[in-house]
Parts: C-alpha cells; sequence; structure tokens
C-alpha cells in the first residue's frame, strides 16, 4: 500500500502533527505510529471521545499541549523534539461554526497557518511540511471538476480561511524556499467522526437510534466523499514524495476518488447497507455553501503515482462498522 512507510522512510523519524485529535488525525497518526515514526501530537483539548484517545494511540506518542497559533510554542516544539516532517492538519473544519464565528475560524485556520510556516522556516531541521488545505479553498466554480490550475475563490468564511491558508503556504514555499507541498482533499467521512452535523455520522447515528436521518440541505448538492483512511495514507505518500523531489516544494494535489455524490444520494447508499427503511428528513436550511464540488485527482496520479485504497462502498462498509461497535450499547438497547 502507497504511503505506509514499507521503505523504511518512516522508521524512528521525528514527525509533527498537529490537529491529531481530529478525524483524520487520529488515523494518521495510527499509520504513523505503525510505521515506526516518532510522532509528537500538538493537542489543545482533551477530547476523550477522539480516535486518538479512546484507541490507546496517546500513549504511543508524545504530547505536546499547545495551541496551534501560539509560534512560540511552535518553534519551542520543534527545535526541542528536532522534528523532520511536519503534517499540519489542525483547522476549525465546521462550515456552520464558521458562518457563526469568523473570527476564531480565520484566527485558527489562517492566523495558525502563518504561525507554523513560520516556525519551521525559523526550525533548519524541518524537511517536508504537508499542509491540508480542502477543496473548500476553490469555492464555488463554474468549470467542473476542479485541477490544481483552478483560482482559489473562497466567498465565505471557511472557504475563505481555506484559500487564504493555502496561498499563504505558496508564498512560504516560493519566497523562502520552505518544503511546503499542500493537499486538497473532498469530504472527509470515516469512522471516529462524532459530530451529528456531518452527513455520514449523522445519519449512522439515526438509524442507530431509529430515527429519520436530517438533511439540513435541500439534498442536492454534490460532493466528492473521501475515505479518511485514504487521507491519512496520502498525506504520508505526499511527504514521502516530497522528501524525494524538492521540486514538489509549493505544490498542490486533489486527492479524490472523483466520485460525485449528492447528499440524498450518499445517504441512500448508507441506507441501504444498514437494511434501514427510514425515509430522510430534509430541512433545507443550508446557506453559505457551495452547491457543487468535484475534484479531479490526475496530477496526483500522474506526478505521485497515487491510488485510492478504497472506494466508496469499501469506505463506507468500514465506516458503518466502526459506528456499530462505537454506538453498540445503544444499539442494543
Amino acid at each position: 500500500m502507497e504511503g505506509l512507510g514499507v521503505n523504511g522512510f518512516w522508521l524512528d523519524r521525528p514527525t509533527f502533527v498537529t490537529g491529531g485529535t481530529g478525524l483524520v488525525g487520529g488515523w494518521l497518526v495510527r499509520r504513523l505510529v505503525e510505521a515506526g515514526a516518532e510522532v509528537v501530537c500538538l493537542v489543545r483539548d482533551w477530547v476523550p471521545q477522539s480516535e486518538l484517545v479512546r484507541s490507546g494511540l496517546l500513549d504511543r506518542v508524545r504530547v505536546a499541549r499547545g495551541d496551534v497559533r501560539d509560534q512560540a510554542v511552535l518553534e519551542r516544539i520543534l527545535g526541542e523534539y528536532e522534528i523532520d516532517t511536519v503534517i499540519h492538519l489542525a483547522a476549525q473544519t465546521i462550515v456552520g461554526i464558521a458562518n457563526r464565528n469568523p473570527v476564531s475560524t480565520f484566527e485558527t485556520n489562517v492566523g495558525g497557518t502563518w504561525a507554523l510556516l513560520e516556525a519551521a522556516r525559523r526550525s533548519p531541521p524541518v524537511r517536508q511540511i504537508v499542509l491540508a488545505s480542502s477543496d473548500k479553498a476553490y469555492g464555488d466554480q463554474e468549470r467542473l471538476p476542479y485541477d490544481e490550475t483552478t483560482p482559489l475563490n473562497g466567498r465565505h468564511p471557511y472557504d475563505v480561511s481555506k484559500s487564504c491558508a493555502d496561498l499563504i503556504a505558496t508564498a512560504y514555499a516560493v519566497t523562502y524556499d520552505l518544503p511546503v507541498a499542500i493537499t486538497r482533499c473532498g469530504n472527509f467521512y470515516g469512522g471516529g467522526d462524532l459530530n451529528g452535523n456531518r452527513i455520514v455520522p449523522g445519519t449512522v447515528r439515526s438509524v442507530i437510534r431509529g430515527e429519520r436521518p436530517v438533511v439540513r440541505s435541500d439534498g442536492t448538492f454534490v460532493r466528492d466523499y473521501f475515505y479518511v483512511e485514504d487521507g491519512a495514507a496520502a498525506y504520508m505518500l505526499l511527504a514521502e514524495r516530497l522528501a524525494a523531489d524538492p521540486a514538489l516544494r509549493g505544490e498542490a494535489f486533489n486527492f479524490s476518488n472523483e466520485e460525485e455524490r449528492t447528499v440524498l444520494d450518499l445517504i441512500g447508499k448508507i441506507l441501504a447497507r444498514m437494511s434501514s427503511h427510514l425515509v430522510p428528513e430534509v430541512r433545507n436550511e443550508a446557506s453559505n455553501e457551495i452547491r457543487r464540488q468535484v475534484l479531479s485527482a490526475e496530477k496526483a496520479r500522474r506526478v505521485l503515482g497515487w491510488k485510492p485504497l478504497y472506494g466508496l462502498d469499501e469506505g463506507l462498509d468500514r465506516t458503518i462498522a466502526w459506528y456499530r461497535a462505537y454506538f453498540g450499547g445503544a444499539e442494543a438497547a
């Protein structure tokens, strides 16, 4: 499998992960630990339900307490742990929260990015930085699918925060020759996401409880859904390729299964796989969200030799199995 460190790249490599308690972070840390990396996780809040904590992974890594916006803390971590590779995932990731609290979103997603990159610029041992942007950085575009030449055109708070962070990473690569590369992934789903406002965990939880799944939009919004373990593997692969080829500095890569699905289509697949006849409740309350997003991953396939490990069906099966185990007590009741 790509990105699992089978070539020894990650063995004993001092690796700094921000956002380790998030959805992708827990699965990324698992893969890094399995590959033999010496992982240091930045942790701001204690989240006992996170995959990082409940799986016991936290006991297998070094934990540095702090906020991603604190440049001095970041410089200390990079220096004291002699960090070689940085994977920056920490962000405020919920569109609704960004609409309600734009300043905190900008401070974390934009300010946190420049704090990390400036700290890395002042830390000579850092050799690779993978920065997680998003397909939202492209904003709303008429030409689809997005490729990496599509302008970054965010208009609403969350989208703008990702456009800005993405551009800041490019500025550090071009101006200071910082070894940073950028990922733009579709909508992540997978076990460990306990935010019930997101469509996959919300739907699975509703089915387990015998309640109708709630759709905040009109159900016709189109997204690229990307399995979380594929995302973790893609981040690791990009770090490996960046180490081998300095010309990748400043480059961005889309990662996607290249399947466009409406919200109602995805819910239908989940209901079918859980043998449920529940009918979704469509509320049509969503605002400031992009209606249609589809990514092209041709560049990642061509330049990095990347391909997804899981299709949508297999990813959903693995995700549903995780939630059945997690919600087992409620399901039995």
